[in-house]
C-alpha cells in the first residue's frame, strides 16, 4: 500500500495541470502535494499563472522538486505594456499562455479575475489564441515571500499522518498490495526530479474547474465567506459551504462537481469560519482535479 510520502508512477502519459493564482496559493500547494500520490494519481502540475508578482503562490511553485514553470499575467501591467488593450484581450492573453503550457486541466485556485467568453471559446477550441504581445511581460527573479507561510502535508506532524491499519492481517494487506494497477510503479516522493513532457497536439475542449467558497447559487462572487459570516450572524442562512465547479461565462453557476456543507456556530469570528472552509477548500480541490482527470482517461483523451 502507499502512503502519504510515496508517489504512483504510471507508465501511461502522464496527465498535465495548469493552475492559476492570485495570491498565497494555499490550495496550490494542495495540489503539489497530492500529484502523484493515490489522491491525485497519474498527474502533475506542469504550469502556474499568477495575476500577481508578488502573489506567494510563485514561490511554492518554483521551489517545489521538481520546479514548476511559472508566469505572471497581471491586468494593469498587460495594459501599460500594451496600450489601447481591452480587458478581453488580457483575458486573450492568459489563454494564450494557458494552451502554450499544452494542460490537459485548467485549476483556477484562488484566481481573482472574471473571465470573459472569449477566453472560453479559445480554451474550448472555437477560435485560435491571439499572437503573443508586442511586450511580453517582465519577468520576475526575486521569489514573493510570505511571513506565515501555510504548511504543506509534508510539516505536519507524525501524530497527523495516516497511519498503518493495525486491524488488517498481512495476508488482507498483500492481498491488496497485488491488487494495484499493474501498470503503476511506486517510489519515493523526492525521486520525481523531471516534469512530463507535453503532448504533440493540444485536445480541446480543455476543461476548466474553480474552487469557489459558497454553496452553489449562494454568495456568488468576491468575498464570499464574508458575506456569508455575515448573513448567518443576522439569522438568514443556517451554513455555509465550499464546491468546486466547472467554469462558465456566468460567474461561479457553473455545474458544480463537489459540494460540501460548513458549519457555522454563534460564537464563531470571521477568522474561525475562514480557517474551517480552506481546510475543506484544501480537500475538495484535489478531489475536483481528480474527478475530471477521470473523465478525461474514461473518454479515451490522448
Amino acid at each position: 500500500m502507499t502512503t502519504l510520502h510515496e508517489t504512483i508512477i504510471p507508465t501511461k502519459r502522464v496527465r498535465r495541470m495548469t493552475v492559476l493564482i492570485s495570491g498565497s496559493g494555499s490550495n496550490l500547494q494542495a495540489l503539489l502535494d497530492s500529484a502523484l500520490t493515490p489522491s491525485l494519481p497519474n498527474s502533475q502540475i506542469t504550469h502556474v499563472i499568477s495575476s500577481r508578482s508578488n502573489a506567494y503562490g510563485l514561490t511554492r511553485a518554483k521551489t517545489h522538486v521538481p520546479p514548476i514553470p511559472t508566469g505572471v499575467c497581471a491586468l494593469k501591467t498587460f495594459q501599460n505594456r500594451n496600450p489601447g488593450s481591452s480587458r478581453e484581450d488580457y483575458d486573450c492573453e492568459v489563454a494564450r499562455q494557458i494552451i502554450e503550457s499544452k494542460p490537459d486541466l485548467v485549476v483556477l485556485a484562488g484566481w481573482m479575475h472574471i473571465l470573459s467568453d472569449k477566453f472560453l471559446r479559445i480554451l474550448n477550441g472555437e477560435i485560435p489564441p491571439p499572437p503573443p504581445p508586442a511586450l511580453p511581460p517582465p519577468k520576475v527573479d526575486s521569489l514573493p515571500s510570505q511571513t506565515e507561510a501555510i504548511p504543506s502535508l509534508k510539516d505536519l506532524s507524525l501524530d497527523e499522518k495516516p497511519t498503518k491499519d493495525t486491524d488488517k492481517t498481512e495476508k488482507e494487506e498483500e492481498k491488496e498490495k497485488t491488487s494495484e494497477d499493474a501498470e503503476t510503479k511506486v517510489v519515493k516522493k523526492d525521486k520525481v526530479q523531471e516534469l512530463p513532457s507535453p503532448p504533440h497536439t493540444q485536445s480541446f475542449p480543455i476543461p476548466i474547474i474553480n474552487l469557489h467558497p459558497a454553496l452553489p447559487g449562494a454568495f456568488d462572487g468576491a468575498n464570499a465567506i464574508g458575506r456569508a459570516y455575515d448573513a448567518f450572524q443576522n439569522g438568514e442562512i443556517e451554513n455555509t459551504g465550499v464546491m468546486v465547479h466547472r467554469v462558465v461565462a456566468e460567474v461561479d453557476r457553473g455545474e458544480p462537481l463537489i459540494v460540501r456543507k460548513v458549519e457555522m456556530k454563534k460564537e464563531d469570528k470571521l477568522e474561525d469560519v475562514e480557517k474551517r472552509i480552506h481546510e475543506v477548500e484544501h480537500q475538495i480541490i484535489v478531489e475536483g482535479a481528480k474527478m475530471v482527470l477521470e473523465e478525461l482517461d474514461k473518454e479515451g483523451r490522448p
